[in-house]
């Protein structure tokens, strides 16, 4: 399938109804056969993708992003569980008619996009996982005082997303207000912001699926597609070891960690980044360069 949008900026929003009767909201740019479908952070909606980023990504393929259940302008309320949200994900996928597709999940929704592939392992061709972490991985139920102090607020300020997104470098930070202003930058037909019950429930599963479980540390060894995880070296929300640690128990993953970034790595190194994800992924036709 091919898109006229050129622009992540300038793409609509678009509306489709799943099986699950759950209207939800997407964009989309690119073309390709073997869409890439992007997988949102916590509290993050169609706008809190870096267009830098999407539109690097879909000069190879065709990139759909999304609202996941009760997210955004979606329908429904948002699971408090990592699982439900990823059946939801599949939900959409059906609705599309997308018989494959390569997931890039960021942060929580890398968390999603890992059940996905356990799911429904026919569902997925190959796996970007960016800030990740495993299931049942110690030291990660919940995240530290001052990273939930800075993004887990009813209202969050820049300089809150700043301090967790990019490091203190003059030049982490001149690419986070870059980054702030793009994502900023659509007046019109912007998404609907992500209520105060959503971050909850995201809240509520990224607890859970922290807590210390050795027997779900060995349930991810079971993703046998190509995987490519990736993170920023001084990530204070999803700590680099915890991105080894995932790395270590895929059998087919690969890793790569972005120098003096933060949880933004992907949008500080935007360019890089997508560069390094098409070469992972290869041709829009799904075949391996």
């Amino acid at each position: 399938m091919t898109s006229t949008v050129l622009s992540y900026a300038a793409a609509p929003n678009k509306v489709v109804r799943a099986g699950n009767g759950i209207d939800y909201a997407y964009r989309e740019i690119g073309s390709g056969t073997v869409p890439l479908v992007l997988l949102q952070h916590f509290r993050g909606n169609l706008e809190n993708w870096d267009p830098t980023l999407v539109d690097a990504l879909a000069a190879r393929r065709r990139v759909i992003a999304f609202d996941n259940t009760g997210v955004g302008a979606t329908t429904g309320t948002t699971p408090a569980t990592i699982t439900e949200m990823a059946r939801d994900a599949i939900a959409f996928l059906a609705a599309l008619d997308i018989p494959q597709a390569d997931i890039l999940g960021f942060s929580i929704g890398s968390f999603v996009a890992q059940e996905i592939a356990l799911i429904r392992p026919d569902l997925v061709r190959k796996l970007v996982l960016a800030s990740s972490a495993p299931r049942g991985g110690a030291g990660m139920h919940g995240w530290a005082p001052e990273v939930i102090g800075a993004v887990g607020t009813l209202q969050t300020a820049p300089k809150g997303y700043l301090d967790v997104f990019f490091t203190s470098s003059p030049a982490s930070r001149k690419a986070g207000e870059e980054t702030l202003g793009r994502i900023y930058g659509r007046t019109t037909d912007a998404d609907q912001p992500t209520s105060w019950e959503t971050r909850q429930a995201q809240y509520d599963a990224v607890c859970e699926w922290g807590i210390p479980d050795h027997a779900a540390l060995q349930r991810v060894s079971a993703i046998t597609h190509p995987v490519f995880v990736a993170n920023g070296d001084s990530d204070p929300m999803i700590l680099p070891h915890f991105s080894y640690l995932l790395a270590g128990l895929i059998p087919q993953a690969r890793i790569k960690i972005y120098p003096d970034s933060a949880h933004g790595f992907l949008f500080q190194h935007a360019r890089a980044f997508a560069a390094d994800v098409g070469d992972f992924l290869g041709d829009t036709d799904g075949s391996t360069q």
